[in-house]
């Protein structure tokens, strides 16, 4: 790139109008042109991917903030807010968008003139055999200089502008990363205090399972009395009750660890967790699907959001791009005093100005411009892509978790008449073992089903209630772009569809 510079000192009307007109007209005549470079690239209407039967409407109501509350645990959305409120990777997208905000500053401030100011003393001994002759030379002499001067950016062609919209939608962008860090991390912590409820639920389980087994004990030890049975049924009781305290042991092993899970998930110290108490979680809470899906979560998923802000950065990225092409049109003024020694610094006489345009023009840069704009929409057509990607997967988020509690609901029916009869099955067996009727490997078999059975609908239970919060994730966690300001409107939606179309410099 070659740049062509104009100054003027002082210099006349005439000559000033008739250098501008030329270096104008050598500009439009040398520039070079981006012909040949665009994309036909565009993001995906939400209508384009056919959900209604994966993903259909209940007339259900989005999921609110505050969705945690349904699930009738207090402690629960008081983790939650806990979590949100003090947690490293929430602080690590609030630094983000303070580095995204001083570019906006950055870039704003280019759309403004400037003005500095100087001033510089110098004592200074003159070689008397050099450039000035005597009394100049071989004689100290003091120099002062002061000068203010300004300098404007025209932005004729919007490469200042493109860049300062870049930075807000690069902001944006951020903005979005945190919520979806929020949405992530309650969602996180909400299926994790899930799998505490769930481990708990399998330790009561766990506790009635000795109970039996310790009734089982007694019965046996009764038999041995009576010489109905011999001292293997009384070993093979006890080592069944020891058995099941070995379930319990683990149980709380593995309660305990899921407790300093949920401590790392606050922010704090695994001591935290330890003072987290049992949950209480209502299995109960189902999530009715509101309608039009499809179109209305693109506003509700905030790494929809983000993806959208990132493809309107690559717009703005593209316009700048082409504005380098054109060329850069710099108002300069100064004016000062420039002296030596005291007495005459400040008088008329001593006065320094200078004012004119600086024109820099790309005539011959080799094809750099080129393939940096090249590079530009490989980059959109990239976010482009990243955008469509996030759209499927948030739909098929959506319809997968949907599927897995169609499927678990169906388990649910059968496993819980596999577990009435499996309990039925074993009452009768202690009642026959009781009277003799039937040996104790009837009794043992038939708790060991109804053992499984119990696990499994505890399992399935405590397992919906995980899609039901992994449902309320997949649809935003009560994120909703509209009542925010990370909402796209209609013109940065053309904008960033078609950057090749929608332009607001000459390139058009």
């Amino acid at each position: 790139m070659k740049h062509l510079s104009l100054s003027a000192q002082r210099f006349p009307r005439r000559a000033t109008s008739a250098v501008a007109a030329a270096a104008v007209a050598f500009a439009f005549a040398g520039c070079a042109n981006y012909s040949g470079i665009s994309s036909d690239k565009q993001i995906a209407a939400p209508d384009k991917f056919e959900a209604t039967q994966s993903v259909p409407g209940q007339g259900g109501q989005w999921p609110s903030l505050d969705w945690a509350k349904q699930f009738g645990d207090p402690q629960l959305p008081q983790l939650i807010d806990e979590a949100l409120a003090d947690n490293p990777s929430i602080a690590q997208a609030q630094a983000r968008i303070a580095k995204a905000s001083s570019y906006i500053d950055t870039s704003r401030s280019a759309l403004y003139p400037k003005v500095n100011g100087s001033y510089s003393w110098t004592r200074e001994l003159y070689s008397a055999n050099a450039l000035f002759p005597p009394p100049y030379g071989g004689t100290w002499y003091s120099e002062n200089n002061a000068l203010v001067s300004a300098s404007w950016d025209l932005d004729l062609w919007g490469k200042n502008r493109a860049r300062l919209n870049q930075a807000v939608s690069q902001e944006k962008a951020a903005e979005a990363d945190m919520q979806q860090a929020r949405v992530t991390l309650a969602a996180s912590l909400a299926r994790t205090y899930n799998q505490l409820a769930l481990l708990y639920a399998l330790r009561d389980v766990a506790q009635r399972e000795i109970a039996n087994r310790q009734d089982v004990g007694r019965i046996t030890n009764g038999r041995v009395a009576a010489g109905l049975d011999t001292n293997v049924e009384r070993r093979t009781a006890e080592g069944n009750v020891a058995t099941s305290q070995t379930s319990l042991t683990e149980l709380d092993g593995q309660i305990e660890s899921v407790r300093y899970q949920l401590a790392a998930l606050l922010g704090k110290g695994p001591d935290r967790g330890l003072q987290i108490a049992k949950p209480v979680i209502d299995p109960k809470v189902n999530v009715t699907l509101p309608d039009n899906i499809p179109a209305d979560l693109i506003s509700r998923r905030p790494d929809i959001i983000a993806a959208r802000w990132q493809v309107e950065a690559a717009t703005q990225n593209i316009k700048e791009a082409k504005a380098e092409f054109f060329p850069d049109i710099n108002l300069t003024a100064a004016f000062g005093f420039d002296a030596f020694g005291w007495s005459k610094f400040l008088q008329s006489s001593s006065r320094q100005i200078q004012f004119g345009p600086a024109i820099h023009l790309p005539i011959f840069d080799a094809g750099a411009l080129r393939a940096q704009l090249k590079g530009r929409y490989a980059d959109f057509e990239g976010d482009v892509a990243n955008y469509n990607q996030t759209l499927v997967s948030a739909l098929n988020d959506v319809a997968t978790n949907i599927s897995a509690i169609r499927s678990l609901d169906k388990q649910m029916s059968d496993a819980n008449r596999a577990l009435t009869a499996a309990t039925s099955a074993y009452q009768l067996a202690v009642i026959r073992y009781k009277a003799g009727l039937s040996p104790q490997l009837q009794v043992l078999n038939a708790d060991d089903n109804r053992l499984a059975n119990e696990q499994t609908v505890t399992n399935l239970r405590l397992k919906r209630t995980d899609l039901q919060i992994a449902l309320i994730k997949s649809l935003g966690g009560g994120f909703d772009a509209t009542s925010t300001n990370l909402a796209i409107d209609g013109s940065g939606q053309q904008q960033a569809a078609n950057p090749t179309t929608n332009q607001t410099s000459p390139s058009q």
